[in-house]
């Protein structure tokens, strides 16, 4: 499978190759304040992943980096010190994916001003 995307001014790219895993919308608060609502990812392992660009990361939890965009803030990547793959926005990704949510992490943690309607697996929190 090949991954293509960017950020919405076009100054991050980003391309993965090789499969992509676990297509998730995480509903912590960390991810609700810095995407605006909750946020959607799919892994794919780091060393399939090319970011070009300055790629800005960002630490709110110890061993946990957010990656983004310094120029029109688009938040791009999730990664864990201790995991050998990255979470990459599924809403920056271009064109058609095939892909399709799996699961919602962190729901516990949701906003109050929504529901999850459909029938993909809920968890509260992360195996993590």
């Amino acid at each position: 499978m090949m991954l293509k995307g960017s950020c919405l001014c076009g100054a991050v790219t980003f391309t993965a190759t090789g499969p992509a895993r676990d297509p998730a919308a995480c509903h912590c608060s960390q991810c609700r304040k810095q995407s605006g609502h909750y946020w959607a990812a799919v892994q794919v392992m780091d060393d399939a992943l090319r970011m070009s660009g300055d790629v800005r990361w960002y630490s709110a939890t110890p061993g946990v980096r957010r990656g983004f965009c310094p120029t029109c803030g688009g938040f791009l990547f999730w990664k864990s010190d201790a995991d050998p793959d990255t979470g990459v926005a599924l809403g920056a990704l271009d064109g058609a994916t095939g892909l399709r949510l799996v699961r919602h992490i962190n729901t516990a943690d949701k906003g109050d001003y929504y529901d999850i309607p459909d029938p993909v697996r809920q968890k509260e929190q992360t195996d993590e």
